[in-house]
């Protein structure tokens, strides 16, 4: 059997641990249906088996990513990458339909969050620790534009990333829709949203958290069902992507919890 090269690359390094390195290795890991975050290609290589990998990873939907040889050589720390690189999964991700199925079997109405287009991993394991704290049921993040599920959400979030469930999908959009049709109820947090104090949060609901930069998009707003905000008092408009989860997750576990 092919020995795999694994290298925990340093946050530094603006990369997660768990890469994996080399043409068999990478293969191997397909072949076996082993959850891979991203595929790191060198630029311009085609030939041989990286063309099946890049089939491959197409038809799994995994991220591609094309790189230069010095950004592999940096992944690799000295092992022969042979142009191709994985960065493997340290979360093991459940369905949404397994999300809300578990929140049932406890006799509880599902309370999720979703992020869409979240990307700063402090940010992440921020709201995965409120999450848990405040007895939510699930995350679910995009495969684009969030970031891997590695050491520094491990951290930011203070161990609870083991323990939050968390569902990985192609689109977000549709991941709305799929919730809507499981019977919960989504809000949006957005400035021109309804006061979050006058919200009902008893019913199965999932919280939708836009990025840092522009919120929630325009396309997943128009899918959600609500739109909450956070009155502001001060001359700053808005808060932090993890602080306003904070703020709502508390929000409906309170009221959750003393109805």
């Amino acid at each position: 059997m092919t020995e795999k090269r694994y290298h925990n690359a340093s946050p530094e390094s603006g990369e997660a641990e768990n890469i994996v390195v080399g043409r068999n290795p990478v293969l191997e890991l397909l072949r076996n249906g082993k959850e891979i975050e991203k595929i790191f290609l060198q630029r311009g290589e085609r030939e041989g088996s990286i063309s099946l990998i890049f089939s491959e990873a197409k038809k799994r939907g995994i991220v591609i990513l094309e790189v230069d040889k010095r950004k592999l050589d940096q992944m690799s720390a000295g092992n022969a990458h042979q142009g191709v690189a994985a960065m493997v999964a340290l979360k093991e991700y459940v369905s949404i339909a397994d999300m809300v199925a578990a929140a049932e079997a406890k006799g509880e109405k599902p309370l999720i969050v979703v992020c869409d287009d979240v990307e700063d991993p402090h940010n992440i394991g921020a709201i995965i620790r409120s999450a848990e704290c405040a007895g939510a049921h699930g995350l679910i993040i995009g495969k684009r534009h969030a970031p891997v599920i590695g050491q520094t959400v491990y951290k930011s979030s203070a161990g609870a990333a083991e323990l939050l469930p968390i569902a990985r999908v192609s689109n977000i959009a549709s991941a709305i829709e799929e919730l809507q049709k499981l019977g919960v109820w989504v809000y949006a947090a957005d400035m021109d949203g309804s006061p979050y104090s006058k919200t009902d949060w008893t019913g199965p609901c999932a919280l939708v958290l836009g990025s840092e930069g522009n919120g929630v998009s325009r396309l997943v707003k128009e899918k959600c069902d609500f739109c909450v905000s956070i009155p502001m008092y001060g001359h700053i408009n808005s808060l932090n992507v993890s602080s306003a989860a904070s703020v709502l997750l508390f929000a409906a576990a309170e009221s959750r919890h003393t109805r």
